[in-house]
């Protein structure tokens, strides 16, 4: 071969082999442990974490890998943020409001009573100042967060008497998600914040005198119907409740910038399924619970202001002593308010038309 031929063509297979090299981006292999807050038997919940698990091994050639652990498996259900902060584990799925005693903030991530609707809450994290305020506020406890599912606006739960006026709530022992037992408290309930796979039996024995947990899918696998009768709506301190990725802040550091990229996409896909999942699951359930003779109650208009009210006053005075509230806060109620303002006039008249029709 001619020296400056062969010059050329080893040249050519230099630059190649130097151009394959970034092409294939060698990782390594990353191993991580997500604790959920919920039981396996919750397909929909609890399945956001497998959803996003399987994305991040797909997408990475399964060289980053996820264990979901349920609720109890690792850790309390409700011992996420503590584990986080001790770096016990990488990651949790779980409701930021679960954790309101450490600051009611943590409460504005998921949701609070007469707050943001599924699709509001999107908006206010992605393309307001949601996402930002909430991962200022989180770093507080060496975490970040990427948003991983939502149940959308969720049924009021199962109670063993009627709920006629404000004072049917006086000494009622109701198991309610977290910080929106503050303003059952404020009507004169008593809140329990207990786990969801512990609320049947809550319930069967009368340790508690209701229960809301998300809506006629879960509530249905639960067997709620088998101990209370009455099933009211609707759940207004729950009207988008946004489900958390929480991940160990060295823990995410720690990744390249394409495992970074791969979190991201797989918690945005497990956000929008989890939705997606419970739009088409809860009609044909609510239907079979309703034929298995559950009574379907709404909740008078007056207990619905009188919560309105308790919940505004707290807001106020919330705003008054905590910074972290008052910030986040501050930026959350103006964007709910143009946010309404924009849905009475589309969504809510498209809605009402629609749900009047005889289809």
């Amino acid at each position: 071969m001619e020296r400056r031929s062969f010059i050329r063509t080893a040249g050519l297979a230099g630059v190649l082999a130097a151009g394959a090299a970034p092409a294939v981006h060698a990782q390594p292999v990353v191993r991580w442990r997500c604790a959920s807050s919920f039981p396996k038997t919750l397909d929909t919940i609890y399945g956001g974490a497998e959803t996003f698990a399987k994305k991040v091994h797909d997408m990475s050639g399964g060289k980053f890998q996820v264990s979901v652990h349920a609720g109890g498996e690792l850790m309390p259900p409700f011992g996420i943020v503590d584990a986080l902060q001790n770096g016990t584990v990488e990651m949790g799925h779980t409701v930021p409001y679960y954790y309101f005693g450490k600051d009611p903030t943590f409460a504005i991530g998921a949701a609070i009573p007469f707050g943001l609707n599924s699709r509001q809450m999107t908006a206010w994290m992605f393309e307001g100042n949601g996402l930002k305020l909430m991962r200022e506020f989180y770093a507080q406890y060496n975490i970040i967060n990427f948003a991983g599912g939502n149940t959308g606006a969720q049924m009021a739960g199962w109670f063993r008497k009627e709920i006629n006026t404000v004072n049917d709530y006086k000494g009622l022992k109701f198991r309610i998600g977290g910080f929106s037992g503050e303003v059952i408290k404020r009507l004169g309930g008593v809140p329990q914040n207990i786990p969801g796979g512990e609320i049947y039996q809550a319930l069967e024995k009368g340790t508690i005198d209701a229960a809301e947990w998300i809506g006629p899918y879960d509530d249905q696998k639960l067997g709620f119907n088998k101990v209370a009768p009455f099933y009211y709506y609707p759940g207004w301190w729950e009207g988008g409740p946004q489900i958390d990725f929480f991940i160990n802040i060295k823990a995410y550091e720690a990744l390249s910038s394409e495992y970074k990229a791969i979190v991201e996409a797989a918690a945005t896909y497990a956000h929008v399924e989890m939705q997606a999942k419970y739009d088409a699951r809860n009609p044909v359930a609510l239907k079979q619970l309703v034929a298995a003779k559950t009574q379907l109650k709404a909740f008078p208009k007056p207990v619905i202001d009188a919560a309105f009210k308790e919940a505004m006053a707290l807001y106020s005075e919330l705003s008054a002593k905590n910074p972290n509230w008052k910030k986040v806060y501050t930026d959350y109620a103006n964007f709910r308010r143009d946010q309404n303002l924009w849905f009475r006039f589309t969504e809510a008249q498209f809605d009402r038309y629609m749900q009047s029709a005889k289809l």
